[in-house]
C-alpha cells in the first residue's frame, strides 16, 4: 500500500487539532511538497480540487506513513469518507503526483474535495493559511 500522504489543510504540521496530532505522532514527515490543483475555502477548511492548468498549485506537507492502512483508515473517518460515511463523501481519497521541495515527483494520497465549489471562494496561491 502507498504509504506516502499529502495534506494541505488542517492535518498540516503546525496546526492545532487532534487529527494533525495523530498524523504527526504516526508518520514520518518529509517536508513542504506541492499538488495540481485549486484550493477552495470550504468553511474554516480548503478542499482541493483537480485542475487542468499547470500553473495552479496547492502547498501542503508530505508525511511517510509508518503504518499507512490503519492510519489511512482513521484518516478517512474524518475526512468523511470512510467506509461507513453515506454517499457521496465530502473528500475522495485518490494518487495523484506530488512535486516535493527538492524537485523529485512521487505518487501520494490527496483528500480532493467532492461536492460542488459554487461560491466557495478560491484560496489564491494554493496555500492554507494557518493563521
Amino acid at each position: 500500500m502507498q504509504d506516502l500522504l499529502f495534506v494541505y489543510g488542517t492535518l498540516m504540521r503546525g496546526f492545532d487539532h487532534p487529527m494533525a496530532r495523530l498524523l504527526e505522532d504516526n508518520a514520518d514527515f518529509l517536508g513542504e511538497a506541492q499538488c495540481p490543483g485549486r484550493l477552495y475555502l470550504v468553511r474554516h477548511y480548503p478542499g482541493l480540487v483537480d485542475s487542468n492548468e499547470p500553473s495552479e498549485r496547492v502547498h501542503g506537507h508530505l508525511f511517510r506513513l509508518r503504518q499507512p492502512a490503519q492510519l489511512l483508515a482513521e484518516l478517512d473517518d474524518y475526512e468523511g469518507c470512510g467506509a461507513d460515511a453515506p454517499p457521496p463523501a465530502e473528500y475522495r481519497r485518490e494518487l495523484r503526483t506530488i512535486t516535493a521541495a527538492d524537485g523529485t515527483a512521487q505518487q501520494a494520497w490527496v483528500y480532493l474535495y467532492n461536492w460542488p465549489i459554487d461560491g466557495m471562494p478560491l484560496i489564491a496561491g494554493g496555500r492554507f493559511d494557518l493563521a
